[in-house]
């Protein structure tokens, strides 16, 4: 049995014992010892408002005495059912986040039952179906996870497929298809690789290959822990460490003739490969003469994928040698874009067929995978691609339909009646979201707005949208909007507020203003007060140092509590805007990179092409995921603006033009 799965058993050995002495201890001393911390001050805010927001901090930080304490305060709050649920989330999660498997069943129980049907309750029930996956309650679990609406939680479908093979069922194919994004993985997946590690549905092959997704991802505590499935044949941590962070000194140690040695070789292949393809490249060369054909293939794919991250033009050339080798989603999607970047689209097109099916299916690929076909001289097989996503309205939906010689326009306008967006103000999610967005918290407001959205059609979406037009939550007009699939309303989807101050802002610096509400849509959904995790504020996302620098490029006094001011973010956000685009030659690409991740990045990446690109394989070869979903959709948006504010047809294929090296 491997340490995971006993320490998981004593765990739950641990609670059946805990249940049997309930006489002798309480849950609120239990509580009190579980959830001991630095001391914090104490004091209660003076208004409702400002005690629910501190429950609700409370509540995250996992603290039971603090959420305790705040919600005596708090009996007569208007919703209630958010109180009790910040009361019993700190029952079900230790300090660090981990479900405790002595959490309080009834209680939950008693939640589910009152708050049934809304969001709250699905969110509660999620909670508890990581606590029961841990305690391995199968019975319950499966009751509980028939029930879970939004089944979004990758650990949750974790602890499903454990609960189905602990009933003798095969599930090894459907866990490899699920295990594709470690960053979600958390304790569910690593318990259910272990457990079908143990009962043979999934191979140490299987183990290593998601260790090594691992490290590749840099989670490396998350591949250690997923090293416990090797039971007896699990490698010393101090080896994993140093495959990790010292790889060169593990490779110089030599490589015995045993799997854990040369799976730990491979590790620190894929850990060298991050700092220098080139080093890694020279180093597997060296001792590939001790590695199996499939074992050289995975070394090379690895290597492969960190030099295409890094635009590297030998990127093909490696990925060449990996073959048809099991790799990794974001390995497997480099591998179509490094040869994109070569400009080799019979290879474009063998690196699209080889994707897991998963896949294939984006618009992305089949796009690429229709220029593929075209370039190719396969013109019919390319225009039942195109014709595929051609009625989408996004990046590649756009440049699909100009591939089939038609141009972007706004579709037929479905107006709703005053009486259709009347009936949606007491939507009761609704009134629990406008009081959570009253109060800035905006993660639980869209929870309660978006469970609305799930049964209504497209006029009950559109009227929605008006509605929260009209109460200016403008994010969730447009998001609202854009679920439609038959009636559209591009001016929901599309708004354009502050639109005299935008046209005079813009007009000032000579800026198109399709453009600069393409970025806001994209960087803010027009909440006026938006602030990210780094500090950007407003509607332009300005970082401080950024809006300080224009302040006083323009000539202008600046005081950093006017960054929420609509008229002056939007002054110094034109303003960079269009200093950044000068920089770039008039480049709506490399200026929108450069807004996103700042002008040096994509300077560097258009100093290492080799040739000119099409503006659509820049964007698309962006190292850095944020930045590259980021221009296509702000350069998507901006054509949709351009169609509106214009009334004429567009093209997205001119606008992102031809980047030049430089």
């Amino acid at each position: 049995m491997s340490k995971r799965l006993t320490r998981v058993y004593r765990v739950v050995a641990a609670f059946l014992t805990a249940a049997s002495l309930v006489a002798c201890t309480t849950t609120g001393a239990a509580s009190h010892f579980r959830h001991a911390r630095l001391e914090r001050p104490t004091a209660i805010p003076q208004t409702p408002d400002e005690i629910f927001v501190a429950l609700r901090n409370a509540a995250l930080d996992n603290d039971v005495a603090r959420a305790t304490e705040l919600a005596e305060h708090l009996r007569d709050y208007p919703i209630q059912s958010y109180v009790q649920y910040f009361q019993i989330r700190p029952q079900m999660f230790d300090s660090q986040g981990k479900a405790l498997v002595d959490a309080p069943d009834d209680i939950i129980r008693a939640f589910l039952n009152k708050y049934r049907g809304r969001a709250i309750a699905d969110r509660l029930r999620n909670d508890w179906l990581l606590v029961l996956g841990k305690r391995h309650d199968w019975k319950t679990f499966d009751a509980q996870y028939a029930k879970f609406v939004l089944n979004d939680d990758t650990q949750v479908k974790c602890y499903a497929l454990m609960s189905r093979a602990s009933r003798g069922e095969q599930v090894g194919v459907l866990a490899r298809d699920l295990l594709v994004h470690p960053r979600y993985f958390g304790e569910g997946c690593v318990d259910m690789i272990n457990m079908l590690a143990q009962m043979k549905q999934l191979t140490p092959d299987d183990v290593w290959f998601q260790i090594r997704q691992a490290y590749e991802s840099n989670y490396v505590t998350l591949g250690k822990e997923i090293a416990d499935a090797l039971g007896d044949q699990r490698p010393d941590d101090t080896l994993l460490d140093m495959a990790a962070n010292r790889p060169t000194q593990l490779l110089a140690r030599g490589i015995q003739d045993t799997d854990a040695s040369r799976q730990l070789a491979l590790l620190a292949i894929t850990r060298m490969a991050r700092n220098s393809p080139a080093l890694a490249s020279a180093s597997l060369s060296e001792i590939s003469a001790y590695l199996s054909p499939q074992e050289r293939q995975a070394g090379w794919g690895e290597i492969a994928y960190q030099a295409a991250l890094q635009l590297d033009p030998q990127a093909s050339d490696w990925y060449g040698r990996s073959g048809d080798v099991r790799l990794s989603f974001p390995a497997q999607q480099w591998k179509v874009r490094a040869a994109l970047r070569a400009g080799d689209w019979p290879a474009v097109r063998s690196a699209i067929e080889q994707l897991a099916p998963e896949l294939r299916g984006d618009s992305v690929w089949i796009y690429w995978y229709g220029r593929a076909l075209s370039a190719t001289g396969q013109s019919e097989a390319a225009r039942r691609q195109f014709e595929r996503i051609s009625n989408q309205y996004n990046f590649y939906g756009q440049l699909a339909l100009e591939a089939l010689g038609g141009k972007i326009t706004i579709p037929p306008r479905t107006t709703v009646t005053p009486a259709e967006v009347d009936a949606m103000r007491n939507v009761p999610g609704f009134l629990r979201a406008e009081k959570l967005y009253a109060l800035n918290l905006r993660l639980e407001g869209n929870r309660e707005w978006n469970w609305e959205l799930r049964r209504m059609d497209d006029r009950q979406l559109l009227a929605a949208a008006e509605y929260a037009k009209s109460i200016e939550l403008y994010d969730r007009a447009v998001n609202t909007a854009d679920r439609t699939r038959t009636e559209e309303d591009f001016t929901l989807r599309y708004l354009m507020p502050f639109r005299s101050a935008m046209e005079r802002n813009a007009a000032a610096v000579d800026l198109d203003p399709a453009w600069a509400y393409g970025l806001i849509r994209q960087e803010s959904r027009f909440i006026i007060n938006a602030n990210s995790a780094v500090g950007a504020s407003g509607l332009m996302q300005l970082m401080p140092a950024t809006a300080r620098l224009v302040a006083r490029k323009i000539g202008i006094d600046y005081d950093s509590s006017a960054i929420h001011d609509i008229d002056t973010n939007l002054l110094l956000g034109t303003n960079y805007l269009s200093m950044i685009y000068n920089q770039f030659d008039g480049s709506a690409v490399l200026a929108s990179a450069g807004y996103n991740a700042g002008p040096g990045r994509p300077r560097n990446w258009r100093a290492s092409l080799t040739r000119p690109v099409e503006g659509a394989i820049f964007a698309e070869t962006i190292p850095f995921n944020e930045t590259r979903i980021y221009v296509e959709n702000v350069l998507s948006n901006t054509t949709y603006y351009a169609a509106l504010i214009s009334g004429k047809p567009q093209s997205l294929k001119a606008r992102l033009g031809i980047i030049f090296p430089q």
